[in-house]
């Protein structure tokens, strides 16, 4: 039943009194109850408390622009137990504010949108994690007992919102009728985005903190473990990363899916230059190849050219190369700008995957970078085992950070792989030639080495 008939506007938070939704529970109209604020919305239901004037003090904050530098600026695990709490301060120094500017984001939404039960969700645990950091934001972490809490705290901020991307995917769904498309390409692309960032800082202080348990009490933490200190690691950076191995490990794994679906294994050649190293994530690395190597398999395999082999080109752009984006699509303006380099004038590195599988119709191409939420119907949700038998083994490898088959089917792999690589100052560019095949064009930033 449609609740609405005349649009609907965001809400003006800061005037609001308190949940009238439960008048609605109570079969009260807010006719019998005029206010000046009484064709607005509330806050959505939350069991978390936490006063407007916190969230709005630290959402008018500016975010920092995060830099690869800053990440390991702590130096080299292990870290001394100095360096151990600049890293848990500095984090504490950006969290906050970054929680608080998504509240807001999600406050922002149409009431109808941000009460959905999945947005909602979504929500509460934007608020549960900026109350579990706010009893420290007022204090410096200065003891190891303080940093073993605060790293814990991080743990289940990461667990948390592990799920985020395909819990929003069923919100927006369920309200598709309620939002335009347009806003919510533009609200996952910022939301998403953000998390990229926000996760980045939580799981870089935690990698930290684990490698570097050798100077922390071993009474408090009996745990501990060897750390190897000619590990090019430096939290989850890794500083000599050779995409070469994270594209046969991908290979490896998608073509295993395509032969359980197809009883095809696709093949693919790496030529350019296999040794090329660089400073990257891998885990974001190994996300953007494998939604790649999917669409490059899939496509091939399907279109009976499965003997056609996915050549893949690494190019190490020379020293001298200028930090142009070479014709990439360039991320607009936002609140979360690319991530910075080590170095600015640091070349980068471009990998091309061409396959033969018949390239993309001209009538797909323009919706290839949308979030395409509208693909199941209500009864069709995302995870679920859709009876149109759309969802398969080969959709369930699409996701990032745990999200696993929970996004298949969304037509989320290829825009979150582009916010990935934009991120960092890279993108992703597709030249179809429909009939033949496609071309894509992964520009991974140059990011230098770390300096000391």
């Amino acid at each position: 039943m449609r609740l609405f008939s005349r649009p609907l506007r965001p809400c003006d938070w800061s005037t609001l009194p308190q949940c009238p939704s439960r008048a609605f529970s109570r079969g009260v109209s807010f006719a019998r109850h005029p206010s000046p604020s009484a064709s607005k919305w509330s806050h959505p239901p939350s069991s978390t408390t936490i006063a407007d004037d916190e969230v709005a003090n630290l959402a008018s904050q500016p975010l920092h622009a995060l830099s690869l530098a800053d990440l390991v600026k702590h130096g080299r695990p292990p870290l001394s137990t100095e360096a151990l709490f600049s890293s848990a301060n500095f984090t504490l120094s950006l969290l906050p504010i970054r929680l608080a500017h998504r509240i807001q984001a999600l406050r922002n939404l149409p009431f109808i949108v941000v009460s959905n039960p999945n947005i909602s969700k979504i929500y509460n645990n934007y608020l549960h994690s900026l109350s579990t950091l706010l009893p420290y934001n007022a204090k410096t972490i200065s003891t190891l007992e303080d940093e073993i809490r605060f790293t814990a705290v991080l743990a289940d901020l990461v667990e948390t919102h592990s799920h985020t991307i395909p819990t929003l995917a069923r919100g927006f769904l369920e309200c598709r009728r309620y939002i335009n498309p347009v806003e919510v390409t533009r609200f996952l692309d910022e939301h998403l985005r953000a998390r990229i960032g926000t996760r980045l800082i939580a799981e870089q202080h935690i990698a930290l903190h684990i490698s570097s348990q050798p100077h922390q009490d071993p009474k408090s933490n009996p745990h501990s473990v060897d750390v190897d200190t000619s590990s090019s690691y430096i939290g989850v950076i890794d500083t000599a990363l050779q995409p070469a191995a994270i594209i046969n490990s991908c290979g490896n794994f998608v073509s295993e899916i395509c032969e359980l679906k197809y009883g095809v294994r696709p093949t693919w050649i790496i030529d350019g230059e296999p040794a090329t190293t660089f400073a990257f994530v891998p885990v974001h690395l190994e996300y953007i190849i494998t939604e790649l190597l999917k669409n490059a398999f899939r496509a091939t395999v399907e279109s009976g050219r499965s003997h056609e082999p996915v050549v893949i080109t690494i190019a190490a752009e020379p020293e001298s190369a200028s930090d142009l984006d070479r014709g990439l699509p360039r991320a607009e303006p936002t609140d979360n700008p690319p991530i910075k380099p080590f170095e600015d004038s640091a070349p980068g590195v471009t990998i091309r995957i061409r396959d033969r599988g018949g390239g993309i119709s001209p009538e797909v191409l323009p919706n290839i970078w949308s979030y395409s939420f509208t693909t199941f119907s209500e009864d069709e949700l995302p995870g679920q085992a859709p009876g149109s038998g759309s969802m398969d083994a080969l959709n369930a490898i699409s996701g990032a950070g745990g999200e696993g088959s929970s996004i298949a089917g969304l037509g989320y792999g290829l825009p979150l792989g582009r916010a990935y690589a934009e991120y960092f100052g890279g993108g992703i560019a597709v030249q179809s030639l429909y009939g033949w095949g496609c071309d894509v064009y992964l520009r991974l930033k140059g990011l230098g080495r770390p300096k000391g």
